[in-house]
């Protein structure tokens, strides 16, 4: 048996620490990549946008196929994700000079990288349903510290070799992924087709009224998460800003994003424990205070000491709410719902990215920092009311009362 862990949970870590490395290399640094190719800042924030909004539509719409059990299973769209990125990357090398080219394609493999996200969370749970031992929570914590380990070399060697330089890795980053997902079978070497009886089941279930019906709390929850990660996305976005603000430069910047990625992977690995003795309901809650603590912080701070004690409350936040809420999900729902369920909850964290984007950088333009730091924190606030009447007030199913 511990064989059999250490096996599935080694494949399925490589699975996601390939996925963060690339996720650094097209989504942190995409500024970097399309400012360098003759972007301005206003350009750059809409295709931003586009990517996100259209990342956010797709995919529930990719889960509820997936659910439906047909011949898109979870392993087969996380491989076709690969190859449309590698094949993307490998244009963009040649057409890097064409803006129109640049924004289509790269768009479009950023709107790709964030919709395989959730069915990576998917695919887990559901292998281990089928008897394969995974230990989900090492494995995410080791792809936050490998997106630690590329943020802390990635910024030299773009500097040295070009921005170039990002496509050529993501395309080695895509084709280990590909080759690794290709061999990530199953026991049985084949993905489970349901049955005629079941489908017709799914068939019955599938309307989103009906989704929103069977799961109230979750539903509601859902805008709870959009308001955790508007603020979680305004610090993220405009760190650069808060950290000039304070007297730091591009260095501290490097040296706090290093601390939040690097402090996940301790939480992520035990949190597993941690569940089986606190529910998933309340680390979410807890998650959600500490998101709030974590911008609250900011408001006061007069030096860089109070925006790394800022950045350590990563460790209750964002590291205890990605693997809480997959979890969540997965005890919650009917196995038919799970796929679309992970991807509602990437959905929600991307448009909590989009309204930060749109709204935040108008405040900072407009009123500064402060305000727009009171205004995350004020937002915040609203999600961890929500989420504890979501959690606490509501059923997890319509029928559970």
């Amino acid at each position: 048996m511990g064989k059999g862990i250490k096996l599935w949970t080694l494949r399925y870590t490589l699975l996601n620490a390939l996925y963060f490395s690339a996720f650094c290399t097209v989504h942190a640094l995409a500024a970097v990549y399309l400012l360098a190719n003759g972007f301005t800042n206003t350009e750059v924030g809409i295709l931003l946008a586009v990517a996100n909004i259209s990342s956010a539509i797709i995919q529930p719409v990719i889960a509820g196929i997936i659910d439906r059990g047909g011949w898109l299973s979870n392993r087969r769209f996380i491989l076709i994700s690969v190859l449309t990125i590698l094949l993307g990357s490998f244009i963009l090398i040649f057409t890097h000079n064409y803006k129109i080219s640049v924004f289509i394609i790269y768009a479009f493999i950023y709107m790709i990288q964030f919709a395989y996200q959730p069915v990576m969370t998917a695919l887990c749970f559901e292998y281990q349903k089928a008897g394969c031992n995974i230990y989900y929570g090492l494995a995410r914590g080791l792809g936050s510290a490998s997106f630690a380990v590329t943020s802390a070399f990635i910024g030299s060697l773009v500097e040295k070799k070009g921005v170039g330089i990002l496509m050529f890795i993501n395309m080695a980053l895509m084709l280990l992924s590909a080759i690794l997902i290709f061999t990530f079978k199953k026991p049985r070497g084949e993905d489970n087709p349901v049955s005629g009886e079941e489908k017709t089941t799914i068939k019955k279930k599938r309307k989103f009224k009906d989704f929103i019906h069977d799961y109230p709390a979750f539903c509601v929850f859902l805008i709870a998460v959009i308001c955790f990660f508007f603020a979680h996305n305004m610090i993220n976005d405009f760190m650069i800003q808060i950290i000039r603000n304070l007297g730091g430069t591009e260095k501290q910047l490097g040296y706090a994003n290093f601390l939040q990625a690097i402090l996940e992977l301790p939480v992520m690995a035990v949190i597993g424990f941690v569940l089986k003795k606190i529910s998933s309901e309340k680390m979410l809650i807890f998650s959600g205070v500490a998101f709030f603590i974590k911008i609250l912080i900011l408001i006061f701070a007069a030096n860089m000491l109070m925006m790394y004690v800022s950045q350590s409350f990563q460790l209750f936040a964002y590291a205890v709410f990605i693997p809480a809420a997959a979890y969540y999900v997965n005890e919650t729902m009917d196995e038919l719902d799970q796929v679309k369920g992970q991807a509602f909850v990437t959905s929600a964290i991307t448009i909590g990215g989009v309204f930060s984007n749109l709204i935040s950088g108008y405040i900072l333009d407009h009123l500064g920092i402060k305000i727009m730091l009171i205004t995350g924190t004020a937002v915040c606030l609203l999600g961890v009311v929500i989420a504890v009447f979501a959690i606490k007030g509501l059923p997890r199913k319509r029928n559970s009362g």
